[in-house]
């Protein structure tokens, strides 16, 4: 199980892992909220990839086996626009600032992490009021879709969604003094079927190799 923004990452990453081990992946993507209540109801899965505090909770109800806590990757927050379109300017607080307030809509994710930083964002800028009914809240997936449809002017979303879709252009990363990266934990299953290659996983996913592909698909290493 993993999050939606790990999706074109562990997509050309898995077949790699696969040659190299020997091992078979299935994958089942979606967002961190839905997965979680997912295994909270039961379903099973060798290596989940989540939001840290849920997969801290997981460890808490030893559903995650203790020592397999890893974090993958991080993702910064990003505004995409459909692919020709004049890019606003994003570069500082101000900017950005007017590039909303200017935006006649606003796609995010409803569920996923950077739509949460987003939420919280408007509220520190103090436009929350000002741009609320232009906001279109989505699922992740269907957020960078809409902009290249042509349905939302703008997309805030992690890079990785902007850059695995040929119909949107990536305006920037949100302004530094602003930006909060939203990090993805790993953790295996306490009843893992397929421990060791579990574990396997979790190791191959921090090789120089799998750096590469994060790296070209929008994501980063976190720091220590």
């Amino acid at each position: 199980m993993s999050v939606l923004p790990l999706k074109p990452f562990l997509n050309e990453l898995g077949p790699q892992f696969e040659r190299a081990t020997g091992n078979k992946l299935t994958i089942k993507y979606d967002v961190s909220a839905s997965l979680k209540r997912q295994i909270d109801a039961g379903d099973t899965f060798d290596v989940a990839v989540l939001l840290p505090a849920l997969i801290d909770d997981l460890l808490k109800q030893g559903k995650v086996a203790v020592g397999t806590r890893v974090d993958v990757s991080r993702a910064a927050v990003a505004v995409a626009v459909k692919k020709g379109a004049p890019k606003p300017d994003i570069g500082s607080t101000e900017t950005l600032k007017k590039t909303l307030l200017n935006a006649k809509s606003i796609a995010y994710s409803s569920e996923g992490g950077s739509g949460t930083y987003f939420k919280g964002l408007i509220e520190r800028l103090g436009i929350a009021a000002e741009v609320s009914e232009k906001l279109k809240p989505l699922a992740s997936s269907a957020v960078v879709p809409s902009v290249a449809k042509g349905e939302v002017e703008l997309a805030v979303i992690s890079p990785p969604a902007i850059l695995a879709d040929p119909g949107v252009e990536l305006v920037g990363l949100m302004p530094k003094e602003l930006q909060q990266y939203v990090v993805y934990t790993a953790g295996v299953s306490a009843a893992a079927r397929e421990a060791e290659a579990a574990k396997a996983l979790l190791k191959y996913l921090t090789t120089p190799a799998a750096l590469i592909v994060m790296k070209a698909k929008g994501l980063e290493p976190v720091e220590p």
